[in-house]
């Protein structure tokens, strides 16, 4: 399991914004996408949409939820689950944790 890294401040992220951390700093195969939703709470995913080549933190994040830019599959921010067609293959996740101001991730080690 990854010892974990600090990628941001809260402050770095609106609700309903997300960042790219990039696959040569976390070691993950992919990009990978910190989404705050729009509650506030942190989440992580696999940048690129399981269906085609497109970044998920370029798409609509709202209510657990991320729509894909592309061709608006939505992925659950929690699960990485697909949650409508054209995807049909959920994304993986990464555990988020905030400690203090700081958000940290935990690239390849699953979300709860």
């Amino acid at each position: 399991m990854s010892e974990g890294m600090k990628v941001a401040t809260v402050s770095d992220l609106e609700a309903g914004e997300a960042v790219v951390v990039e696959a040569k700093v976390t070691g993950t195969e992919d990009d990978i996408a910190l989404f705050r939703d729009d509650d506030g709470t942190f989440y992580a995913l696999d940048d690129t949409c399981s269906h085609q080549e497109a970044s998920l933190a370029d798409g609509w994040v709202e209510d657990g939820e991320v729509e894909c830019p592309l061709h608006a599959a939505r992925f659950c921010l929690r699960t990485g689950a697909a949650l409508c067609l054209p995807a049909t293959a959920p994304v993986r996740t990464h555990r988020v944790e905030l400690r203090g101001e700081d958000v940290w991730l935990f690239p390849g080690e699953p979300a709860a």
